[in-house]
């Protein structure tokens, strides 16, 4: 049997981490004793558990130490952490460590080095000469690079379930669920919104085109424009439903106000577009005053970077659309590394984009009227999402209110 012992701390009992671990050993083939078990007898103590993991074969073991990782535990014996050189471009070493998005830190040169702007599924550069470490996709390792393979000298510090109160990111954390009180959870949503911006912090909007189609595009234009939304993320189509609407009226050939089908609307779209392709781009029809209101006008009148990623299904796309959808990635990933707070509405690709590229500590919350894009999200890796079932026509009036709502009012 080949056998390392693991640490967990933190407050692994009232998180289930504790019991979580000893599954997956087991589940996984392996065998495990436990060493030391002290419990936190006092709500602000942590509890402690040191393991014994046993496993038939090396690569089994290093196995289980790998999805223990992912959930904070840490081999006790400290080593150095291994590198090899990447022997051409886009083209891993052998046993490459694939990252979590949970705070990673390096043991190199006999010290503790942060992994900066982590992000899961990628790799771990190191540049002995500073010495800094930084994650790159895969398509960005370059022939040369050192990588850092294997799993000794990495600690992952995995969040903590806080314990006492439950704050709106712990609430109901039982996954996705129409049946979660929800104008307790906007409230909630609302204040944590108001803090993050009361300290400075920038909050990013990922928005799907059910914004524009259900009449929510106006509240968004706002929250824009007084300043609560920092970076949109979002694709072809709810920019140029959004200017269909602030030209035509419509959104896919529907009176927005009315809801009734206009004669020839199911033309409006590509004239929006063919509206702005005409001027140059969104920032020129706003220059131009081609384009006057809306979502995208707000973006450019108030300087709010977007990030538009193209797809397959597009039309046009408009011209401001980044097709390349690596490029896309890229350029979203300038923007997540220094937002505090993201919200996600009613769009199942761009959600799990998004969420793939952000940090666990990053609060957000994913909005969809279907629980499976919640469910997805969480089967992803991002497991600390808020999920709420609801309607986004419902959702954003409420949330604009409540971040507005007085005591007393």
């Amino acid at each position: 049997m080949y056998n390392r012992e693991v640490k967990l701390t933190g407050h692994i009992i009232d998180s289930l981490t504790l019991p979580r671990a000893l599954d997956l050993i087991m589940d996984m083939g392996g065998d495990f004793q436990i060493l030391e078990f002290k419990v936190g007898k006092r709500k602000k103590d942590t509890s402690l558990a040191r393991i014994k993991v046993s496993a038939e074969s090396e690569s089994l073991l290093g196995e289980i130490l790998d999805e223990l990782a992912e959930i904070g535990a840490m081999v006790v014996e400290i080593r150095e952490v291994k590198l090899e050189a990447a022997t051409k471009d886009k083209t891993l070493p052998a046993d490459f460590y694939s990252t979590t998005n949970h705070p990673t830190y390096i043991r190199f040169q006999n010290e503790w080095i942060p992994v900066e702007n982590i992000e899961m599924d990628c790799m771990i550069v190191v540049d002995p000469e500073i010495p800094k470490a930084i994650i790159k996709p895969i398509g960005q390792i370059k022939k040369g690079d050192l990588v850092v393979v294997g799993r000794e000298g990495i600690k992952v510090m995995a969040p903590q379930r806080p314990r006492g109160k439950k704050g709106v990111f712990e609430f109901m954390g039982s996954g996705a669920s129409s049946e979660k009180p929800l104008q307790t959870l906007i409230k909630s949503i609302a204040q944590e919104v108001r803090e993050v911006k009361s300290r400075g912090g920038k909050i990013a909007v990922v928005g799907g085109p059910a914004i524009i189609h259900t009449g929510s595009g106006p509240v968004l234009a706002r929250m824009i424009k007084e300043g609560l939304v920092d970076v949109v993320f979002a694709g072809n189509a709810l920019a140029t439903h959004d200017i269909e609407s602030a030209l035509y009226g419509t959104s896919l050939g529907i009176c927005v106000k009315s809801g009734e089908a206009v004669a020839r609307g199911h033309r409006h779209h590509i004239y929006a577009i063919n509206q702005i392709n005409q001027a140059g781009s969104i920032r020129d029809a706003v220059e131009k005053g081609v384009l006057t209101k809306g979502v995208m006008y707000e973006c450019v009148t108030n300087n709010v970077p977007f990030v538009l990623a193209g797809s397959i299904r597009d039309d046009g796309p408009l011209p401001d659309v980044i097709t390349d959808v690596i490029e896309a990635q890229d350029e979203m990933r300038k923007y997540v590394q220094g937002v505090d707070m993201v919200i996600m509405i009613a769009t199942m690709l761009h959600s799990i984009a998004v969420g793939n590229i952000l940090p666990s500590q990053v609060k957000s919350i994913c909005v969809d009227i279907n629980p499976a894009t919640v469910t997805k999200l969480s089967d992803r890796g991002s497991a600390q999402v808020l999920g709420i079932v609801t309607d986004v026509g419902a959702f954003l009036p409420m949330l604009y209110h409540e971040i507005n709502h007085k005591p007393g009012d």
